[in-house]
């Protein structure tokens, strides 16, 4: 990690900066990441800012590269990752629904809030969707499914986890888990084996009573 010290003090880092912006975005929205605040908040200087960031919008640039690169990045990965399985496959994706180090609901919800008064962010996020659902459909087609059938389930599997975060919608985990067989179907037109569950819920510790 970049840090910088000087005669005058602890300039902090480039990641610190961006960790410090990552959480005021998520509790208070886009406007509220601006350096001063984010100075106060972090108990540097403002010009410490400037050691790490050229302004302000090179700050929401490594933003949006941060949440590109995390959930459009795994996602993509998820849906690539080795299955026996079409259901499998889905598996993998519901990965990311269930695990923040893969995909962060909050962040993406932020993201698309930005993106309602910003439209170099409504640009990203549209981009974003488009590159997701594509790879959920070359995941349908990897299993045997023609582009138009696999692209009308892609956009349903995605759209409807999209729906959850837009709504905010709360499950407890074991409600969750008990309904994911059933999506797995509706989605994939397939039922998960016992073997394929088991496998999904070790991922997530969960041991179904």
């Amino acid at each position: 990690m970049e840090q910088t010290t000087s005669d005058s003090g602890w300039r902090g880092s480039h990641e610190g900066w961006l960790q410090a912006a990552y959480d005021s975005l998520l509790e208070s929205g886009v406007d509220s990441v601006k350096i001063m605040p984010l100075a106060k908040r972090l108990n540097l200087s403002r010009t410490s800012f400037y050691w790490f960031f050229k302004d302000r919008e090179e700050l929401l640039d490594a933003l949006i590269s941060r949440w590109r690169e995390k959930n459009t990045g795994n996602l993509v990965k998820q849906s690539e990752a080795y299955a026996e399985s079409l259901a499998e496959a889905m598996l993998n994706v519901f990965d990311c629904w269930l695990n923040k180090e893969l995909f962060d609901s909050q962040f993406e919800f932020a993201v698309r809030s930005w993106a309602l008064q910003s439209p170099e962010t409504l640009a990203e996020v549209q981009k974003a969707d488009q590159t997701r659902m594509e790879a959920i459909s070359r995941m349908f087609m990897r299993f045997g499914y023609e582009v138009g059938p696999a692209d009308v389930r892609a956009r349903t599997t995605y759209l409807v986890q999209i729906g959850y975060i837009s709504m905010q919608a709360q499950e407890n985990l074991a409600l969750r888990m008990k309904r994911i067989p059933e999506y797995i179907a509706i989605y994939t037109g397939q039922v998960p084996h016992q073997r394929e569950l088991d496998r999904f819920f070790a991922r997530h510790q969960y041991k179904p009573e």
